[in-house]
């Protein structure tokens, strides 16, 4: 028996609920039995229905004052290289002392701020990423301003804050 479009959508919005971590596209295409186009049509209707779904490297995800807040928050200009040593370098920096990157952005000078939402919380994270970028050949935001780009990122304490932007100097990644 097929279920209804309205029918799917209320049963992603429970699956993106219970989900103790973000869901693939392709994992909701295969879980309803429709293609992936059709699941991002129907986040697209929720999202306009204004349910808060985030689309992140590793899948949809409710958004939640839990993703935001914990701590401090800083936003960083950086640039490097779009190559994926320099990427991993710069995310590896932030996680090993204890960051969390919440997003990239960059300055379209068509279409002004254009914003990713990350949510690289640690290695494991950065090299998912990473290995979306190269499996689907996709170019980094950050070849449209010739490597220069921000990130929001999170720590639980100043003390781990401090110590990222430190590394980060270090690493002459940031941009100041």
């Amino acid at each position: 028996m097929t279920i209804t479009a309205e029918k799917r959508r209320q049963e992603i919005l429970e699956t993106l609920e219970t989900a103790d971590s973000p869901c693939s596209g392709t994992k909701l295409s295969r879980l309803f039995g429709v293609t992936r186009q059709v699941i991002v049509a129907d986040i697209a209707l929720l999202r306009a229905g204004g349910v808060p779904i985030l689309a992140t490297p590793r899948g949809y995800t409710l958004y939640s004052p839990s993703l935001q807040g914990r701590g401090v928050r800083r936003t960083i200009a950086s640039r490097h290289g779009s190559d994926t040593d320099a990427i991993r370098d710069e995310l590896y920096t932030i996680v090993d002392h204890g960051g969390r990157i919440i997003d990239v952005i960059v300055e379209h000078p068509v279409y002004g701020e254009i914003a990713g939402s990350l949510q690289i919380h640690s290695r494991r994270h950065a090299d998912q990423f990473l290995d979306k970028l190269n499996n689907t050949q996709a170019e980094p935001l950050l070849v449209l301003t010739d490597g220069l780009h921000l990130h929001t990122i999170e720590a639980d304490s100043q003390d781990d804050m401090d110590a990222a932007i430190a590394a980060l100097k270090a690493r002459g990644l940031l941009v100041e």
